[in-house]
């Protein structure tokens, strides 16, 4: 569910779908599924599950794309 009134709003889709696009832009708007995740489990403390459908979302939305095994920002 992307809004769940029973989550933190740190838990929600939207809220780590920016996180991971600010990720994306600090590292230029191309980088690596993992190195993302990474970044994003040192700050925000993220499952692999809850990051791999936050990804799934950002691509269903069109804000992201993939390109030979890097995750792109979409203009």
């Amino acid at each position: 569910m992307i809004v769940n009134q029973d989550n933190h709003p740190q838990r929600q889709l939207y809220y780590l779908g920016a996180k991971a696009l600010e990720v994306l832009n600090s590292k230029g708007g191309s980088a690596d599924f993992f190195e993302i995740y990474q970044a994003l489990k040192i700050n925000e403390d993220i499952s692999i599950r809850l990051f791999v459908l936050t990804v799934d979302w950002l691509y269903l939305l069109g804000a992201v794309t993939s390109n030979k095994g890097l995750i792109e920002r979409c203009s």
